[in-house]
């Protein structure tokens, strides 16, 4: 990763880190599991190793998912529930392309094999991005917990939130500007796919007339 990359990539974590604690501010705290499941953070970090140091371009999807999951309602963890109609947030058009659900179905079942019914997936999705980019030596930053899973996933909702590669200047500063989201912010979250891969029918467009 070239200096440049790394300088784009340690913006996109600290705009990761207001989205994924912009909504679920109360109540979240360092050390949050430190009494009811003391090896959480420690379980989830040697299970995302054990993916990402098989497949290290597993850690921009993960981070992608953490983002995608946030822009919505929060981080809930909502992207990953299912619809038995395909009405869910992960069936969105936006959301087709997200990858690592079996990282986190895997990192779910270890904490739940040590402490059954206590750490949210919402908090194992923030952990697991941000151990992910860690482990590809990229920067880490400190996690509050204490994330409460949501019931709800919508399609029509991720598909009115969702920043859409297709939107212009106007409609994309419009986007994140109700997230309460700058310029910058947009900047930085649009470059972060700088440590990952982007579909070219996504922008080629823009490149070609």
């Amino acid at each position: 990763m070239v200096v440049g990359q790394r300088v784009v990539l340690f913006q996109l974590i600290a705009v990761a880190v207001l989205v994924s604690n912009h909504i679920n501010v109360q109540g979240l705290k360092l050390g949050y599991y430190h009494k009811t499941c003391p090896n959480a953070e420690s379980i989830v970090w040697k299970t995302t190793y054990g993916f990402i140091s098989r497949a290290p371009t597993l850690a921009a999807p993960l981070l992608r998912l953490h983002f995608h999951d946030c822009f919505v309602r929060g981080c809930d963890g909502s992207v990953l529930l299912n619809s038995t109609k395909n009405q869910a947030e992960r069936d969105a058009v936006p959301n087709l392309s997200l990858r690592g659900y079996h990282v986190i179905d895997a990192v779910k079942s270890a904490v739940e094999k040590a402490c059954p019914g206590v750490v949210s997936c919402a908090d194992i999705l923030a952990l697991v991005a941000r151990d992910s980019v860690s482990m590809i030596h990229g920067p880490s930053w400190e996690v509050p917990l204490g994330r409460r899973d949501g019931r709800v996933s919508s399609l029509n909702e991720a598909l009115a939130n969702l920043p859409s590669p297709f939107f212009n200047i106007t409609q994309l500063k419009q986007n994140f500007a109700a997230k309460g989201l700058n310029m910058k912010d947009l900047a930085v979250l649009s470059g972060g796919h700088t440590i990952g891969t982007s579909h070219c029918v996504a922008f080629g467009n823009r490149l070609y007339n």
